[in-house]
């Protein structure tokens, strides 16, 4: 007769996947416009002006073009390119060898998990890659930048509802639409927004915050998307417009294969490679200063 002890163990439902750690969404190459490269190297060009009517582009005024006299010879205008160079980056790791014994007996399913939490690794650095090449390394050069009127955690002076509508505007002074752009924020930047949309706007708009109160979640302010990652950087709300901004150029995708040392064990090696492009920086604003 089986004693309680065994009757636990026979009762025993291994879960076969490892658990431990939270998964983290991997989300900002569906951002990008991807399109795929034959070589290496990356030459692609930048255009100089939006409207060929201005002085600080090409040194021509709309009154130049506009209400022009009869007979009058036409003003000359071109547009101009900046020519741009780019270099693939090559993203690689592998796991050691497994043994087949581990393969074979292991609780876990070692080879599946393996496969899987390397993939994420590679595309985790690959993300990491956009949000720099997007907010160029959070010290905007050729992208639109802004400063928060107070930081987000500031209750009594912050409006981060003005931050976002400053940004905007400064996109969409570069001719760019701004119905649908994405506002990229660190959980530390969520949290504060936020407590600053329920506390202390709550009393302006109470059924806002209520409903806020109620599902816990904020997926759009104004004409932006909100999209909360661990790979951003707190003190930084990165605004831009999706599939303009930023180029993904593949050049191998993100690939997966196991190396079999027949008797031994097997390795799992994981790669891609690609580089970001920031084709547009003007559809670009970085909105600096939001954590005290």
């Amino acid at each position: 007769m089986a004693v309680s002890g065994e009757q636990n163990i026979r009762g025993i439902d291994i879960d076969k996947l490892a658990k431990g750690f939270a998964d983290e969404e991997i989300i900002f190459k569906k951002f990008c416009t991807i399109t795929p490269t034959s070589a290496r190297e990356i030459r692609w060009y930048q255009k100089t002006a939006g409207f060929l009517d201005s002085t600080d582009t090409t040194g021509i005024t709309a009154s130049q073009i506009a209400n022009v006299a009869p007979l009058a010879l036409p003003v000359v205008v071109e547009q101009s390119w900046t020519r741009n160079t780019s270099y693939i980056r090559k993203y690689f790791v592998e796991s050691p060898i497994i043994s087949d014994e581990d393969i074979r007996d292991s609780d876990i399913d070692i080879i599946a998990t393996n496969i899987r939490d390397l993939t994420r690794a590679v595309a985790r650095q690959v993300d990491s890659r956009i949000y720099n090449v997007i907010s160029e390394d959070q010290t905007a050069v050729n992208i639109t930048t802004t400063p928060t009127m107070a930081a987000w955690d500031v209750a009594g002076s912050a409006d981060p509802i003005r931050d976002i509508l400053s940004g905007s505007k400064l996109i969409r002074n570069q001719g760019y639409e701004i119905n649908d752009l994405v506002l990229l924020i660190s959980p530390t930047d969520y949290a504060n927004l936020m407590g600053w949309l329920i506390s202390t706007k709550g009393a302006s708009i109470p059924s806002f915050a209520s409903d806020k109160i109620e599902s816990g979640v904020l997926m759009k302010l104004l004409t932006a998307r909100i999209v909360v990652s661990n790979n951003t950087v707190a003190d930084n709300a990165l605004l831009f417009v999706p599939q303009r901004a930023c180029t993904w150029k593949t050049f191998v995708p993100i690939t997966a294969r196991s190396i079999e040392e027949v008797g031994i064990g097997t390795k799992i090696r994981v790669w891609e490679e690609g580089e970001a492009i920031l084709t547009d920086p003007k559809a670009v604003c970085l909105i600096t200063n939001t954590v005290t």
